[in-house]
């Protein structure tokens, strides 16, 4: 009876909070601050790629997947450490701390490997386009698949006597025991396993990638400089290189402080070698990788900002008021310019094109209808109300009349 009280108590201890309660609820509205804006933002992500579906390219698949990972970890497994954090202790002890401890290493892990996989993907696109582009345009399905199922492997792992999921020594949260390098050889392999091949390689191949892209890129921008060349493409792609160098440097140094304390926590065999506070900061600041990359899209991807613009007009379509676009269709031997007028409510809507040319009643126009070309130019395509802003793009009203055009009132 003595024996099975210690380990009642030992067990009581072990999921507890270290924390006093002020900090144990300031813990749980930052881990519930991230929930929501992870929610709201990687939510916005799947519902656009939802929208637009039938456009997305092979090479946006990976995107995707990174943000079921941030939406569905925090979903499924994060509201459980919020109620524990307003507790003042774990709930549901073993049970819920291996499902816990299960769910969010796949997640992290699916994390981690997507982005290593975009980023190898995009420097041998980048860098040996011609060898490698037919080849990966069709593997983004089976990348992502893999990746899956190498996480969900290789997790697993501690339900089989291969390491262990314990709480953390702050109490309010779960993942491998570190310490078990400790206790046993199959431990120390798993341990060490974890952290050489699924955390540092991974981190090696991001950075290396990531640095290596950007050289590229800046170099042939340089090179196109100098020869006075100016190319949109060369712009986009500088762009989209950017925004994935940003994603994989934000990745990286959210998780590299929890990744630091948790390989200096293997080599301490004492249970306190660090306060508790020491362990709930680098965790909290991991957390936050869920939540920055939905802004990182919209400041860098011009797609992305038309969409969000267009599905809150779908949402609130009083947030524009109606537009009146006009385009003059330039052609050969054409003296007139035909006007498009494009009437619309602000947003994303079926458009329709009106031709003066062609729609112009007969009657008081025959007169003017005389001066037009019997076979009209090909009218160029109606510009949207969120088209691109590019430079090279053309005016939609040509400020300088042909020599002998006609005045054309609206």
């Amino acid at each position: 009876m003595p024996l099975n009280s210690s380990d009642h108590n030992r067990t009581i201890s072990v999921f507890t909070s270290k924390l006093s309660p002020t900090a144990d609820i300031c813990v749980g509205l930052t881990i519930l601050s991230v929930v929501l804006l992870s929610l709201l933002g990687n939510g916005l992500v799947l519902v656009i790629c939802y929208r637009r579906r039938k456009k997305m390219v092979g090479s946006e698949l990976l995107c995707v997947n990174l943000a079921v990972v941030d939406f569905f970890g925090c979903i499924c497994f994060y509201p459980l450490s919020i109620l524990s954090s307003f507790h003042h202790a774990w709930l549901g002890e073993n049970v819920t701390c291996v499902y816990y401890g299960l769910g969010c290493f796949i997640f992290g892990l699916c994390g981690m490997f997507t982005i290593t996989a975009i980023s190898i993907i995009r420097y041998l696109k980048t860098c040996y386009s011609l060898v490698y582009a037919v080849w990966l345009e069709g593997a983004n399905m089976r990348i992502a698949c893999a990746v899956w199922l190498v996480a969900a492997v290789w997790s697993s792992f501690p339900l089989f006597g291969w390491g262990e999921y314990v709480p953390e020594p702050y109490g309010l949260s779960c993942t491998i025991a570190w310490r078990g390098y400790h206790t046993s050889a199959k431990d120390a392999f798993y341990v060490i396993c974890s952290f050489a091949c699924f955390t540092l390689v991974p981190v090696v191949l991001i950075v290396v990638s990531q640095c290596r892209i950007i050289y590229k890129v800046s170099r042939f921008s340089d090179s196109l400089s100098a020869r006075g060349i100016r190319n949109n493409l060369r712009y986009a792609e500088k762009r989209l290189s950017m925004m994935f160098f940003c994603i994989s440097l934000g990745f990286v140094i959210a998780w590299a402080p929890y990744a630091v304390v948790s390989f200096l926590f293997i080599f301490h065999k004492e249970h306190h070698y660090m306060a508790p506070e020491g362990f709930v900061f680098p965790a909290l600041f991991a957390k936050s990788s869920h939540i920055y990359n939905p802004f990182i899209y919209f400041y860098f991807n011009k797609t992305f900002q038309r969409e969000v613009r267009c599905l809150l007009l779908s949402v609130w379509p009083k947030l524009g008021g109606n537009r009146v676009g006009v385009h003059i269709s330039a052609g050969h031997q054409v003296k007139s310019h035909p006007i498009h007028i494009q009437l619309q409510e602000r947003g994303c809507v079926q458009k329709k094109n009106f031709s003066f040319s062609q729609d112009r009643p007969q009657g008081k126009s025959k007169g003017k209808a005389a001066h037009t070309s019997s076979n009209p130019a090909r009218s160029r395509p109606v510009y949207t109300c969120w088209g691109s802003t590019s430079k090279n793009a053309p005016s939609l009203v040509d400020t300088k009349p042909a020599k002998h055009s006609l005045p054309v009132s609206i």
